[in-house]
């Protein structure tokens, strides 16, 4: 038998569990039967009472089970196979984008919502006066210090102000993500999806939307969320949205707080989580419970999975996300997006502020209702800011930009020795427009800084050998060839100005 060929597995099995020598077989061999190591038990057992102590484990150990005659077959998961677009896919979907409004039965559906809870037309004056204070009320608490808001969006004219005022940004919001995602290669073509803290459900049924216009790949998505009201929420929109018997099979939530363990009837394992907008409305006078959450949650990540947070582009926000990214890796997580790998290390987020952005979307028929009044801009909610970061296993690789030559660009870490000096380099574009129309400023990251580091291009130096700079999108690497450097130190940060003998090579020209 293959196990007798290998004498070392009585030493493991002296001195290691059961579940190491499962690991250490299936490490030196495709497939093999339980029965083979029945014999190097110190006490034998039977063939299915070894099964049923493994099997809670071998998802995570990337290892699956078969039933073979009285016996029981263990191999390796074959590795998903990822999604990527086709040029099908992406027409339908940039068609989509471009209309940048919520789809038709959707806002329907949430001015239906509307109507039945409150026992009146949505458009009712009494309804919309009291959606307006919800709004206002919510946007008041939301700039307040962490620990004093109390965010939650869970009951009452709350859940309808979220519907009105969030729920189309963040819809469209989780589409331009999804697209990210598709892009870049982290979906698959059959995943099982988590979402915590769902809320009345954006990123399930965006999740739907988003796989209608695919070709080919399925989902099942799951929830958590402790609000009953937004479960009631969710539900109804599900019903009137996702199509039976689509690509995506939407689950019902589990009520449930984030907080506490995970909620019995999930999965084992799934290849897609998401917190978005949720981590940061965790306000803890006794410490931050986001690093252990997020864990928490990772121990059900496929081995091969990934992790999507998001949060709001405002600097707060913006910054908290960004360090707590960086510090998972005790929890074995490591930054595969939007961050650059090229230099082989992962940024540690320095005072990190950076998030993308997308055109502002179309007002609903309910928030153009809601504007009716003196304070008009008070009730339109359509720009698309985000902060998001992607986290995978520290062991999973994926193929993307590699610096060939990295002693031809200086590291970042570095500028401290070329102050005021030219030099060149190769970043990462980390942020939307900072500046203005005089002087565009980007926040660019080669994953080495250890403060701050910008991209300064005054308008009047702008030439068609620098203009990538501002046509590049985020997240795409650039050569920067002849750069000034300079130190800011009021703010202790590096402004890398470009001018109109700098060299700003895209994505597309890379002379390596």
């Amino acid at each position: 038998m293959y196990v007798g060929s290998h004498p070392t597995i009585r030493q493991v099995m002296a001195g290691n569990s059961l579940i190491s020598t499962i690991q250490y077989v299936a490490g030196t061999r495709p497939s093999f039967l339980l029965s083979e190591i029945v014999q190097y038990l110190d006490a034998p057992m039977p063939v299915d009472e070894i099964y049923r102590a493994i099997a809670p484990e071998l998802p995570r150990l990337g290892l699956m089970a078969t039933r073979r005659e009285g016996d029981v077959e263990i191999k390796k998961i074959p590795p998903a196979q990822p999604l990527f677009p086709g040029n099908g896919e992406r027409e339908r979907t940039s068609i989509f984008l471009e209309k940048r409004e919520l789809p038709p039965v959707l806002a329907t559906a949430i001015e239906e919502y509307i109507t039945k809870k409150v026992g009146k037309p949505w458009d009712d004056p009494v309804t919309v006066e009291r959606l307006r204070k919800a709004i206002t009320a919510q946007k008041d608490d939301y700039w307040k210090p962490l620990h004093q808001r109390s965010l939650r969006y869970t009951k009452g004219y709350s859940v309808l102000g979220y519907l009105a005022y969030h729920f189309p940004v963040y819809f469209m919001q989780t589409e331009h993500l999804l697209l990210r995602l598709f892009e870049e290669g982290f979906l698959k073509k059959s995943m099982t999806i988590l979402d915590v803290g769902t809320g009345p459900g954006v990123v399930p049924l965006a999740i739907a939307d988003f796989f209608s216009r695919l070709d080919g790949g399925k989902a099942s998505v799951y929830a958590i969320e402790q609000s009953e009201e937004h479960i009631e929420a969710f539900l109804y929109l599900r019903d009137a949205f996702v199509p039976r018997g689509g690509p995506v099979s939407v689950k019902p939530p589990k009520k449930a707080d984030i907080r506490d363990p995970l909620p019995a009837g999930l999965p084992e394992r799934f290849d897609l989580i998401v917190f978005s907008n949720v981590l940061g409305e965790l306000a803890d006078r006794s410490g931050d419970p986001r690093a252990g959450i997020v864990g928490r949650f990772a121990e059900r990540l496929a081995r091969d999975g990934a992790i999507l947070v998001v949060e709001p582009a405002d600097e707060v926000n913006s910054t908290r996300m960004r360090t707590l990214a960086a510090g998972l890796e005790p929890a074995g997580l490591t930054v595969h997006a939007p961050c650059p790998l090229f230099r082989g290390t992962a940024c540690k987020a320095p005072r990190c502020w950076s998030f993308a952005t997308a055109p502002a979307i179309r007002p609903t028929r309910l928030m153009g209702t809601l504007a009716r009044c003196d304070e008009s801009y008070r009730y339109i909610n359509t720009d698309i800011k985000y902060s998001y970061a992607v986290l995978q296993r520290a062991a999973v690789r994926r193929d993307g930009f590699r610096l060939l030559s990295p002693a031809k660009f200086l590291q970042l870490s570095k500028l401290h020795l070329h102050e005021g000096k030219r030099v060149n380099t190769i970043v990462a574009k980390m942020s939307g427009e900072l500046g203005d129309a005089k002087t565009h400023l980007f926040k660019v990251c080669d994953g080495t800084a250890k403060a701050p580091v910008y991209a300064v291009l005054p308008a009047f130096h702008k030439t068609a050998e620098n203009e990538a700079l501002l046509s590049a999108g985020y997240g795409s690497v650039l050569e920067l060839l002849g750069v000034l450097v300079r130190h800011n130190k009021a703010h202790d940060a590096w402004n890398l100005l470009v001018n109109r003998n700098t060299e700003v090579r895209g994505p597309d020209r890379h002379g390596e």
